[in-house]
């Protein structure tokens, strides 16, 4: 190579450097809706990303190990929470197993086994005494789950997620609401990895309107 031949490779790839990078963005009305009434959020301090999903569902399902890799990096502005749905009385049953599991503490023990028992076991767990079972399998008092699964605080909770997944019209799972303002679902245009992306995209709209 020449000189001459050097010097253009050069100025070349100082051009390609010198390039603004280009940040993706998201459009309203299709990568996420915004509502016109926002639902409540629990933490009005935080940013608020809320996933909307039912352990019965397969895409919920699919969607975990995504969800599980995004969180290890969530920001610290950002509260991560989750609601599960209540179609009928076998995802009432999952989704008290939900707030159940968070009120005993024992998350870390039962929530990705549930999946797994459900999606790759195939069993059935569809009332209380056979949740019961499966959380005792798994090192849960069967007398503390079967007192907090009926208790005030249960139902509580599961009245109050209800009714922010009604709010904010939520069709199917699995779903996110940032803020309480935008609901990202799944479609043509927003895959399972896609969600996540705009849930970013739409936090950071929200921290540079906060002035963080």
């Amino acid at each position: 190579m020449n000189l001459f031949s050097k010097i253009a490779t050069a100025l070349v790839a100082s051009m390609v450097l010198a390039l603004p990078v280009v940040a993706q963005t998201y459009e309203e009305g299709t990568h996420y809706k915004r509502l016109d009434n926002p639902v409540p959020v629990r933490q009005p301090s935080k940013i608020e990303v809320a996933e909307v999903f039912s352990y019965a569902c397969g895409h919920c399902f699919n969607f975990e190990p995504l969800l599980q890799k995004w969180k290890q990096d969530m920001p610290q502005d950002v509260n991560f929470v989750q609601l599960h749905v209540k179609w009928d009385r076998t995802t009432e049953n999952l989704a008290r197993a939900l707030y159940t599991a968070k009120a005993l503490g024992v998350m870390d023990k039962v929530h990705t086994p549930l999946f797994r028992a459900l999606h790759v076991e195939r069993k059935r767990l569809q009332t209380q005494e056979q949740l019961a079972d499966f959380f005792a399998q798994h090192g849960v008092d069967r007398e503390a789950f079967n007192k907090t699964f009926n208790s005030f605080g249960i139902t509580s909770q599961l009245k109050q997620g209800e009714s922010k997944i009604a709010g904010a019209r939520i069709s199917g799972t699995p779903s996110l609401i940032v803020d309480g303002r935008y609901v990202i679902d799944p479609s043509a245009s927003v895959d399972h990895e896609t969600m996540l992306k705009v849930a970013d995209y739409l936090v950071e709209q929200i921290r540079e309107e906060r002035g963080g």
